[in-house]
């Protein structure tokens, strides 16, 4: 795969479909990562005029914004900051659950589908359509938010597996620093996506092109895909007879 005519592919279905869809650009989440930063210099080069990233903390690693916003000043990526730690915290008060621990799933999820809502605001105060930064890895195992960091428009790096995206973050000349970094949702302090997952990207990678993984390892993964095909799909309707 060569990277820069993949690159010239995405960005020219971006302008495509977002042409398509109505918009005048895009909106996206900047979270620091490697995902994230890769769909965000690929917005700004089809829409330089016309790309915002959002960065969204909420109690979150103070590096993350770092990262998010040195890579904003390297690729003059236009950005706003959006601290949501006090609206998760009231919203989560609202519900009754003060005192959860950081790692429950269901108050945890609460934090991207937040940023959701933060994205499709700006995006309708700006015509603009909600980008999405999942990548063909995490959403063939549901390894994302449902209406959360699933909630988005167009999902530009989502055929690439995540070794794909290394390589072209690498040829976009994404800083090291992301470049290094251990992938993490950020949902809680500590958090890696590996270690969550329970195998390694690159065996998620491997057994995604059909090749040798570990029996145990593989079963799981097949698990977890039919497991979250709800994710990937519509609601399913219910049809009556008229």
């Amino acid at each position: 795969m060569n990277m820069e005519t993949l690159r010239k592919d995405i960005c020219n279905w971006l302008e495509r479909e977002v042409a398509a869809a109505g918009g005048k650009g895009c909106v996206f989440g900047l979270s620091g990562g490697i995902d994230s930063a890769v769909v965000a210099v690929l917005c700004k080069t089809v829409f330089p005029g016309h790309s915002l990233g959002l960065i969204m903390p909420c109690h979150s690693p103070l590096q993350d914004r770092e990262d998010a916003l040195a890579l904003a000043e390297k690729f003059k990526i236009t950005t706003c900051v959006i601290v949501l730690d006090a609206v998760y915290d009231r919203f989560i008060q609202a519900l009754g659950g003060g005192g959860l621990p950081a790692a429950d799933l269901g108050a945890a999820n609460i934090k991207p589908r937040l940023r959701m809502n933060a994205l499709y605001y700006y995006a309708a105060r700006h015509h603009y359509r909600v980008i999405g930064t999942g990548n063909k890895s995490e959403i063939s195992i549901g390894y994302f938010t449902k209406y959360g960091d699933g909630g988005v428009d167009l999902e530009p790096i989502g055929d690439l597996l995540k070794e794909d995206v290394y390589r072209l973050a690498r040829h976009l000349d994404i800083p090291e620093r992301i470049l290094q970094k251990k992938p993490s949702a950020g949902l809680w302090e500590a958090q890696y996506d590996e270690d969550e997952m329970g195998f390694t990207y690159d065996e998620l990678d491997r057994y995604l092109k059909g090749g040798p993984v570990d029996g145990a390892v593989a079963k799981k993964m097949g698990i977890m895909i039919q497991k979250s095909m709800h994710k990937r799909k519509m609601p399913p309707i219910c049809t009556v007879k008229r």
